[in-house]
């Protein structure tokens, strides 16, 4: 057996190549929590999470105090093989995550540990975090024969009209299918915008809109209805979570496959989705949604259910969430929409050595390696580093 030594904590702030732009939010920078957890043996495993206020609730400082409280020897403890551990784990929840209606309290926290957890003992066994992905219970009936190669969408935030014509161009160039739109900026005028992109994107290109809660449901119709001659495939979040309850009775008017994001955030959240009929599309994000596990266990829901789901990922995210992603996508079959491994294209500096940013059209190939399949290069994780605090088990 090979129980943990340490927790290693770390608050880093991620340098972004520019602001990233929605209806709810600005950015230019990312605070991230990276976990690195280190077997008896030495092994160390590498996690992150995406703690966001206005998602789950948490912060940094809730993070930390999550998983300070953890007694990981415990957890493990009697587990030998990736297998036993994946067992383990796809028990395991934080005490406010249980607590929580929703399912979402510590998700980002959790996420951060699970992979960490993973990345460590698929390490000592030298195989990928795939194949532990293939170990999830809830996994087996939409899992690939094989790791496949996939292929992401592009997106494009609201900036200045030259800016998105610029960025639509690329989208053209570069050989994307899909393709995401922000919508309900204030100040914007959605319909011309989406005029403009559709001629230069072009009739074949899959386009979906994401309004990040921006309308009410008194007006939603009313917004919708002009975009639809656009042929979006897709509306994502287009209210607050507080008037989710509305879809039930909008969704089928709006002519628009709806997707949720903010309003799902955990297994409750699905659950309720499903029971109330507020969705057709689950945008699925590990670090919201818990890690792994979690997520797996969601897309099963949406997939026993009929609904349809996007694998998502979080602005911000460096290399260790983007190479999280790209194990699940690569073993799981039927994902409508895959976001992700946009590194290059977003991040002034990365945390791991490998370039796992997508390739031409946003195809990527399954990730070879033990663990999570990249490598975390110390220097840049001290550099990023805010605040590290080690908790440790031996004494």
């Amino acid at each position: 057996m090979f129980v943990p030594r340490s927790l290693d904590l770390y608050h880093i702030l991620v340098p972004l190549k520019k602001p990233i732009r929605h209806a709810s939010f600005e950015r230019a920078t990312s605070d991230n929590l990276v976990v690195r957890v280190t077997l008896a043996d030495g092994t160390t495993g590498y996690g992150e999470g995406v703690p966001r206020s206005y998602v789950t609730g948490e912060t940094i400082e809730t993070t930390f105090a999550s998983l300070e409280a953890i007694d990981l020897p415990r957890l493990l403890d009697g587990t030998s093989t990736l297998a036993e551990v994946v067992r383990r784990l796809e028990d395991f929840a934080l005490p406010e995550t249980r607590e929580d209606p929703r399912g979402m309290a510590g998700n980002a926290a959790r996420c951060a540990l699970e992979l960490a957890i993973l990345d460590a003992y698929s390490r000592r066994e030298g195989r990928s975090i795939g194949d532990a992905v293939r170990m999830v219970e809830s996994a087996q009936p939409f899992l690939n024969s094989k790791p496949l190669p996939v292929r992401y969408s592009g997106a494009i935030t609201a900036e200045t009209a030259k800016k998105e014509v610029v960025s639509a161009w690329k989208m053209w160039v570069y050989g994307f299918r899909q393709t995401k739109v922000k919508v309900g900026v204030g100040g914007q005028d959605d319909p011309a915008r989406l005029a403009r992109l559709r001629k230069v994107l072009g009739r074949r290109m899959d386009i979906r809109i994401d309004a990040n809660e921006s309308w009410k449901a008194g007006e939603l119709v009313e917004r919708v209805t002009p975009l639809r001659r656009f042929r979006p495939s897709a509306l994502e979040q287009p209210v607050a979570h507080s008037e989710v309850d509305c879809l039930t009775e909008l969704r089928p008017r709006l002519g628009v496959p709806v997707m949720l994001d903010e309003s799902l955030c955990g297994y409750p959240d699905a659950v309720r989705a499903v029971e109330r009929r507020t969705a057709d599309i689950l945008n699925v994000r590990l670090s919201k949604c818990g890690g792994i596990i979690p997520s797996l266990r969601i897309m099963a829901l949406a997939t026993r259910s009929g609904l349809q789901v996007q694998l998502g990922c979080h602005p911000g995210e460096t290399g260790i969430l983007s190479a999280a992603g790209r194990q699940v996508a690569c073993q799981v079959e039927g994902i409508r929409y895959l976001e992700g491994s946009y590194d290059r294209h977003v991040l002034a500096s990365n945390l791991i050595a490998e370039d796992i940013t997508f390739r031409y059209g946003g195809r990527a190939r399954p990730l070879a390696g033990p663990g999570l399949g990249v490598t975390v290069v110390p220097e840049a994780l001290e550099r990023m580093t805010v605040l590290h605090r080690e908790v440790r088990y031996d004494g």
